[in-house]
């Protein structure tokens, strides 16, 4: 499986970012990584190794950026205006140092956005702001509310990244031909968040796949059975 190392500036978060890219072609997957995690949370804990065979089949090549979320919903050393500015800066840089830069790999000129736990949060958020580039939204177990990161804070930023908020008002008609996959477990701690995104896309008739699963912890054995079973999903052809 070819593996690459990348590391740059980023002019949106004004500092050095570090990227691995897994495969040699095929259909570009970013994947984002847990709460606070790192950009090779998704190897060390196997859900790469979950995917081996559509990579190195080169369906799909996948993208693994580093987070923001320490510098963003859970830095408590700022203001929680500074933190939603940060997450937005965050979105600025998957928009224009990854997704614009790899969309055009693929015949429809789109990506497949995907994240366990808080980056099913990310994966949710960005493809529901960005409908227009993403064709498939896998979330493993994702949460879809950050209220509870502002102390309080209102403002109209927080609403915009808050996809049980934002998401009943959005009429693009690309939320309509996206592949939207909501995975979660009786047991998951997410189990509720995932019922209420699902709850909403059902209100506005957007087609999508609530797979809760039977007694299962929100965890990586669970993700690493989902990862493979969502990219199975995407037409390659």
């Amino acid at each position: 499986m070819k593996e690459e190392y990348f590391k740059w500036y980023s002019p949106h978060l004004h500092r050095d970012v570090q990227m691995l890219v897994f495969g040699h072609r095929g259909y570009p997957v970013v994947l984002y990584p847990t709460s606070m995690g790192s950009f090779h949370e998704n190897k060390d804990m196997g859900l790469i190794g979950s995917a081996h065979w559509f990579i190195e089949q080169g369906l799909i090549q996948i993208y693994c950026p580093e987070s923001n979320d320490r510098n963003s919903f859970y830095n408590k050393h700022v203001h929680p205006h500074q933190r939603i500015q940060n997450h937005i800066a965050y979105d600025h840089f998957i928009l224009n140092d990854v997704v614009e830069k790899v969309r055009h790999h693929t015949a429809v000129g789109k990506v497949v956005m995907a994240g366990c736990s808080f980056g099913g949060y990310h994966a949710a958020t960005f493809a529901f702001r960005h409908p227009d580039v993403v064709s498939h939204m896998f979330s493993m177990s994702g949460a879809f509310e950050i209220r509870n990161f502002m102390d309080g804070y209102n403002h109209g930023d927080i609403y915009y990244n808050s996809p049980l908020e934002f998401l009943p008002g959005l009429h693009n008609p690309a939320l309509w031909q996206m592949d939207i996959v909501l995975g979660t477990s009786n047991w998951d701690i997410c189990f509720d968040a995932n019922i209420k995104l699902s709850d909403v896309l059902e209100g506005k008739r957007v087609p999508h796949w609530l797979d809760a699963r039977k007694d299962r912890h929100h965890d990586w054995p669970l993700w690493k059975e989902m990862f493979p079973h969502y990219l199975s999903r995407i037409k390659f052809n």
